[in-house]
């Protein structure tokens, strides 16, 4: 029997000579199919990185653009008698006059000598205008040239005796109408005694007159 298969192996030994370089062929095609594959991803590595930081780059300077951009702007809340009362984003150094011109400037009623139109807005300011006959005194001196407000202590504090409409709107929790019936209590009693008295208005109850304590004083 094994006489027999070495007979037939070299009877068609020529044939097994070809299927074994087919196969040889076969498997050098295959490996250098591949070797560039791999030199290409290689080279290709760098120029990923390389479009991965310019796409970067323009995000950082976005994001420092918008910083700036906010810092050259203030945010002021516009109310009183003006055609369109409301927040607006004005560039720093705006005056009174420029919020009051973006918010489609004086109604009817708007009492002028209310507000200090020459005035430079800060960010969160409030600016009211007052109506004709508003229990509001003009304001005739800018920031530069009067040393403090008539309307505040040396503390800081609002006198709730000098304050008009506008100064009453920057307590914190005091809106239009509460501060209209502070100035309606101050004309139908003839001012304020004591800080006590907030009491008697409508709307302030004792935790709140706790706290506006340390923002106004009768002095």
């Amino acid at each position: 029997m094994l006489e027999m298969l070495l007979e037939k192996a070299k009877e068609y030994k020529w044939q097994a000579g070809l299927v074994l370089g087919a196969v040889l062929v076969v498997a050098v095609f295959l490996v250098t199919r591949a070797e560039p594959k791999v030199e290409q991803v290689s080279q290709l590595t760098p120029q990923l990185e390389a479009v991965s930081q310019s796409s970067d780059q323009p995000k950082t300077a976005q994001s420092q653009e918008k910083v700036a951009t906010e810092s050259q702007q203030v945010t002021v809340d516009v109310k009183g008698a003006v055609q369109k009362p409301g927040v607006y984003t004005l560039p720093a150094g705006s005056r009174v006059t420029d919020a009051v011109k973006v918010a489609g400037s004086f109604s009817g009623e708007a009492d002028k000598n209310s507000v200090n139109l020459a005035q430079k807005v800060a960010d969160e300011q409030v600016v009211y205008v007052a109506k004709v006959g508003e229990a509001v005194s003009a304001v005739t001196a800018t920031p530069a040239t009067s040393t403090a407000s008539e309307t505040q202590s040396s503390q800081g504090k609002i006198n709730l005796n000098k304050a008009t409409l506008a100064d009453l709107q920057t307590i914190s929790g005091i809106g239009e109408k509460r501060a209209q019936d502070i100035l309606d209590y101050r004309d139908s009693n003839g001012g304020f005694k004591s800080v006590d008295d907030l009491s008697n208005i409508s709307g302030i109850g004792d935790k709140t007159l706790e706290r506006l304590r340390a923002e106004v004083t009768v002095d």
